[in-house]
């Protein structure tokens, strides 16, 4: 294979000709084997990253700062790798010190190479076209790459959206099968009074639909961006009219409504954004872990358990065991809940830890974010698809526990009064019989009266007793 040399500040590497990627890529590569993850596994960001330097080129153009030809290169490197190309040559791992900076040269060094290409020269012939004096004009790491990475966050909360709304019509579909479904409700897991399995499977419906709409508001915080403040937000070596074309620029490439902070310095230094939105993804798997644990609950059995639903089987349940199927979808995205609710102590500290103009922690915190609602995105598509669609109810079993519950007084409650519900109440428990016989027995209500009490339309909504 043939070598090019390049140079840096710390000196010259020869660096395999096939390769876009530079010597600063290469030294971040040899430095920084943390995670095995490189960019080339997160498309989005390199995309967003794309965007950004097309944007920046295209500001540069309109000022004077660049040649057309330099500008039109660079607009053509950037287009093919948000058209999905050249992804493999963006090998640095996710998380690096330098705040970001090996990934902001790795796009600088690809772009560069391939828009020499275009121009009709080889890669590394800089005194063409340079990663630094050209791809990253009117730049630095600190508001190219959190520029990118806020694009980058912007589309993956869409791209969440998208699977809670997957999981959404999933549990609506369910609430509607099994809407006349007359079931026990449990409070401390102890009966408590009836309701439906319709109702309980709606309940998921609206904590999601909750959830959509606080996740779309945080979505807005990262709509500002500081690209324009250079080092620090001051926008040393920018010209005075860059953060202003930069921001129409930017608009114009994404087709999103991004807009320049008014205090670049505060912008650059600032992540309490990615808190709130860590925190949001935090708030969302609580409760989603918490659905996956009402449906191994209300699965378990199925001769010694609640027993009120069955999970589709979707693979043996034990390798001692024979017959038994373990609820494994659930359990899957419970163990993703902890995950991502561990991630956001990772992103608060991160976050917590940056001092003075810059938080040089963003490679950290970014490689959560996009983990956290990758796996989000990867499991409740799953909870969808291979669990809720197939869930079906044990109606029967549903209704015989209702009618064999102490929980059952509660709803004759109103009609034969607190003294005489508890007395009924104590005698089921003790005899092991039902509240429905030990009523008739007493007389204190006629059968007809009971059976009308107890009517699953009567004991799932607000009623009126008249006296």
């Amino acid at each position: 294979m043939t070598q090019r040399m390049e140079h840096d500040l710390i000196g010259n590497r020869e660096i395999p000709n096939n390769v876009y990627y530079g010597v600063q890529s290469l030294r971040a590569k040899e430095n920084f084997g943390i995670t095995g993850v490189t960019l080339s596994q997160f498309p989005t960001f390199i995309t967003s990253l794309s965007k950004v330097k097309k944007s920046v080129a295209l500001a540069n153009y309109e000022l004077g700062l660049l040649k057309e030809k330099k500008k039109n290169a660079i607009c053509e490197a950037c287009d093919e790798i948000i058209a999905g190309n050249f992804h493999e040559e963006f090998i640095v791992d996710m998380i690096q010190g330098g705040a970001g900076t090996s990934i902001n040269m790795n796009a600088n060094e690809v772009i560069a190479n391939r828009a020499l290409e275009i121009l009709g020269h080889k890669k590394g012939e800089y005194k063409f076209l340079h990663p630094n004096n050209d791809v990253n004009l009117s730049q630095s790491t600190n508001d190219s790459y959190p520029t990118a990475f806020r694009i980058a966050l912007y589309e993956k909360i869409y791209e969440l959206i998208d699977s809670m709304k997957i999981l959404r019509s999933s549990f609506l579909a369910k609430s509607e099968e099994f809407r006349d479904v007359i079931k026990m409700g449990r409070t401390q897991l102890q009966d408590a009074v009836p309701m439906t399995l319709g109702q309980e499977f709606h309940t998921y419906v609206t904590t999601i639909d909750e959830d959509i709409k606080i996740l779309m508001d945080a979505q807005q915080l990262v709509r500002e961006m500081n690209l324009g403040a250079t080092a620090i937000g001051t926008g040393i070596n920018s010209h005075p009219e860059y953060a202003c074309i930069v921001e129409q620029k930017l608009q114009e490439v994404t087709g999103r409504p991004f807009v320049t902070a008014k205090d670049l310095i505060e912008a650059t230094q600032d992540t309490g954004a990615y808190v709130q939105i860590s925190g949001v993804l935090k708030r969302v798997v609580t409760k989603i872990s918490k659905i996956c644990n009402d449906l191994r609950l209300l699965s378990s059995g199925p001769r010694t358990g609640l027993n009120e639903i069955n999970l589709p089987a979707v693979q043996p349940g034990s390798s001692i065991m024979p017959g038994k199927v373990n609820p494994v979808i659930p359990e899957v995205v419970n163990q993703v809940c902890f995950q991502v609710i561990g991630a956001d102590v990772t992103i608060t500290m991160a976050s917590e830890g940056g001092q003075l103009q810059l938080n040089v922690f963003e490679p950290v915190i970014a490689y959560n974010l996009f983990n956290s609602i990758n796996m989000m995105k990867n499991a409740f598509e799953t909870l969808a698809t291979k669990c809720i669609n197939g869930i079906t109810a044990n109606k029967e079993h549903c209704h015989d526990l209702v009618i064999n519950s102490i929980g059952l007084v509660t709803a004759l409650n109103p009609t034969i009064g607190y003294e005489n519900s508890t007395a009924v109440a104590k005698e089921a428990l003790d005899t092991k019989r039902s509240v429905y016989d030990i009523v008739l027995e007493k007389k204190l209500l006629t059968k007809e009266e009971l059976d009308e009490l107890i009517r699953p339309e009567n004991m799932i909504q607000p009623r009126m007793v008249c006296k």
